[in-house]
């Protein structure tokens, strides 16, 4: 062990001692044979005890209970849990954070419904780099509203500011959509500022918090945010294809109308009455009826948040974050390995990424080795630390596992 690894090391182990929520990491499920996990913030660990769960749910609320457990729990399953994400993570009020659909069909609804809502506006605003379904999606809400679609291009790096949203917002603008932590970098957009820009050239703002909910604390209200979009499965939790949630602000609620209207977002649920009238709340996101098993696994995710606060799971983020950006400096800059992450923690979100031109075949052999980071074309590696259950040890596993793979 060279003294740069052995310093490293007790850095990382001082921090694991001092970390207030280190006690957590033994509530996650063992992974035989991984040795470092670091892509929390593209698929979340399961708690320990959802196997128990999970067998419960089919014996008890399905298997004993039946169609019961409709009237009994599961009716007001998807607002209930909405409800506990937009308190413990998103500064929002109750009745304004629905669970159902996935990310894509919750975007869907949402722009759709922003667009059709202020048909004197003529575009949408989006970044050029945002995540795929998001470009997707805004190209295809376009092509159906006859709307222009104007892409801003940040800094692939630092991110978007709030002063290039600025130089192309209008009057002819309907929506902005944007992200709030960039799925590549890890940057963080300050959306306060962002958020205001919109508000005050008329337009609405929706925020895609896939890559921020359950680690980046939120004022959506407070901020006066119109609409955002998460998925559950990374730092929430959730399993694979959980659902997603949405929010809308209680001001929109009865003007904007969603566009999939569907049995679940009626008025009366089980009138099946010839017409359509929507959900007066927000209920009228809802659709088809909601995968009830598929919310069972965050549900103990939510629990070990408000154990702990989200402030302390961001608090512990920025930590993790922050040794790794030392351990990159001493171990992996000097190997060509580039930083392609914010180095300001106001900046940034839960992951670091760094880059280099053979990270793929790198990451293949990491992952034989055990060592499970995520590999993102053409060259970047996505160092995703999920604070409630990751350490700093491990995270420093991971590091000197792609400075071994390199050296080799």
């Amino acid at each position: 062990m060279t003294d740069i690894t052995a310093d490293l090391l007790a850095e990382a182990r001082k921090l694991d001692q001092a970390d207030p929520l280190a006690h957590h990491l033994a509530e996650f499920a063992d992974a035989p044979g991984v040795v470092a996990y670091l892509d929390g913030n593209s698929l979340g660990r399961p708690l320990r005890d959802l196997p128990e769960k999970v067998a419960a749910f089919v014996r008890d609320d399905w298997g004993t209970r039946l169609i019961r457990s409709w009237d009994e729990q599961w009716m007001q399953l998807p607002m209930q849990l909405g409800d506990r994400i937009g308190s413990l993570t998103l500064g929002a009020a109750e009745g304004q954070t629905v669970v159902a659909d996935s990310t894509s069909v919750l975007l869907y609804k949402l722009m759709r419904a922003a667009v059709a809502a202020q048909p004197g506006r003529t575009e949408i605003v989006m970044e050029a780099g945002n995540f795929p379904t998001d470009r997707f999606i805004v190209a295809g809400v376009a092509d159906e509203t006859g709307t222009t679609v104007r892409w801003v291009e940040p800094d692939p790096v630092t991110g978007l500011t709030p002063e290039q949203v600025a130089s192309v917002v209008s009057e002819r603008t309907a929506l902005v959509v944007l992200s709030h932590v960039d799925y590549r970098s890890g940057a963080l957009a300050d959306m306060p500022r962002i958020t205001r820009v919109a508000k005050d050239a008329g337009a609405l703002m929706l925020w895609d918090l896939c890559h921020s909910a359950g680690v980046v604390p939120m004022k959506l209200d407070e901020w006066g945010v119109d609409m955002a979009v998460g998925c559950t499965y990374k730092y929430l939790n959730g399993g694979p294809g959980s659902p997603a949630f949405a929010y809308l602000a209680a001001a929109h609620h009865g003007w904007l109308t969603q566009p999939i209207h569907g049995w679940w977002s009626a008025a009366d649920i089980f009138a099946m009455g010839p017409q359509y009238t929507p959900a007066p709340g927000i209920r009228q996101l809802l659709s088809g009826t909601p995968p009830v098993l598929s919310m069972l696994a965050m549900q103990g995710m939510l629990d070990l948040i408000e154990a702990g606060g989200v402030d302390a799971v961001r608090a512990k983020s920025i930590t993790l974050t922050e040794f790794a950006i030392r351990a990159y400096d001493a171990v992996l800059a000097p190997l060509g390995v580039r930083m392609l992450s914010p180095r300001e923690a106001s900046r940034r979100g839960g992951h670091v990424t760094i880059g280099h031109d053979s990270f793929q075949e790198v990451t293949q052999q990491l992952w034989t080795d055990g060592i499970i980071p995520d590999f993102r074309f053409p060259d970047g590696i996505r160092l995703g630390l999920s604070p409630l259950s990751t350490s700093h040890e491990e995270t420093l596993r991971g590091i000197l596992a792609v400075r071994d793979a390199l050296q080799s």
